[in-house]
């Protein structure tokens, strides 16, 4: 079987957050992914959260799709429940978020290399993903973490970055090189277009066609190094994860600039094209 790319819709990006709108249940939004064609959905748990989600899992199995775990574990030792929960839903990836923030990259590691020998036992890949407010906060501390911890691999969602740093378009070459080892270290992509001072910005709008380019590039350049080091059967997932608000700008109305599921759409277009690109292909 040739490689293979999946792209999954995150469950929390079907959120509306209309004030005074119910939203619609998990079970109809799973049934909205699926039309759509995507491979799977993404779940995004705490550990109280568990019970909700294993009762999501005859809707994945009716509907035929697979299921990702963005796993927030709030200490060192509730990665494990997660991960047993991530099991009995036949998770074909995890990715850490933590609320485990040591101030020091050292400490950061030592616990990395805990979770990656405790990962080991189950049977998906299990990376860390790269996201503020977590273990993996911020670019320059993330490079400290990724030299001490050779195994370490990461679920890319690069836009927490560009935040992080205010970067500027067009890149410097020192940046290029920073985003470049993040990109090569990482096996799983998320789909988010920020700018330097947005976490999100509205694909369309063509003031940020700049950024979109940039993104294109950076998930080019991080697919082709994928496809290259990874084995002849491999799978590689693309999750599209834009965010309800306060990720998604609104007006004084609370609605939102674009259309969401939409500019999810696209992207995955976007990203299914760039795939086809590849040499490999």
């Amino acid at each position: 079987m040739p490689q293979q790319l999946e792209i999954y819709q995150s469950l929390w990006g079907m959120e509306q957050r209309i004030p005074g709108q119910t939203e619609a249940t998990p079970e109809t939004q799973m049934k909205r992914i699926a039309t759509a064609g995507y491979h799977g959905a993404c779940i995004d748990p705490n550990v109280s959260e568990i019970p909700e989600s294993l009762e999501l899992k005859p809707i994945f199995e009716d509907l035929g799709l697979h299921c990702m775990v963005n796993a927030f574990p709030h200490s060192e030792e509730t990665l494990e429940p997660l991960l047993d929960m991530a099991a009995a839903l036949n998770a074909t990836q995890l990715n850490i978020i933590a609320q485990v923030m040591p101030l020091k990259p050292d400490d950061a590691a030592a616990v990395i290399e805990r979770w990656l020998k405790l990962a080991a036992g189950y049977p998906f890949p299990v990376l860390m993903e790269t996201h503020r407010n977590s273990t993996l906060n911020d670019l320059f501390y993330t490079l400290e973490v990724l030299n001490q911890v050779p195994d370490l691999r990461l679920c890319a969602d690069l836009s927490h970055f560009v935040v992080d740093r205010e970067l500027q378009l067009p890149l410097e070459e020192p940046d290029k090189g920073y985003f470049s080892q993040v990109i090569e270290r990482s096996d799983s992509f998320q789909g988010r277009i920020s700018n330097n001072q947005q976490i999100q910005i509205a694909i369309e709008h063509t003031q940020h066609a700049p950024w979109v380019q940039q993104y294109l590039s950076w998930w080019e350049e991080g697919m082709s190094a994928w496809s290259q080091r990874a084995t002849p059967s491999g799978t590689l997932r693309f999750l599209v994860e834009l965010g309800p608000p306060p990720y998604a700008i609104t007006d004084a109305a609370h609605q939102e600039l674009s259309d969401r599921w939409q500019e999810g759409l696209m992207l995955r277009e976007w990203v299914e094209a760039i795939w086809k690109a590849l040499p490999s292909r």
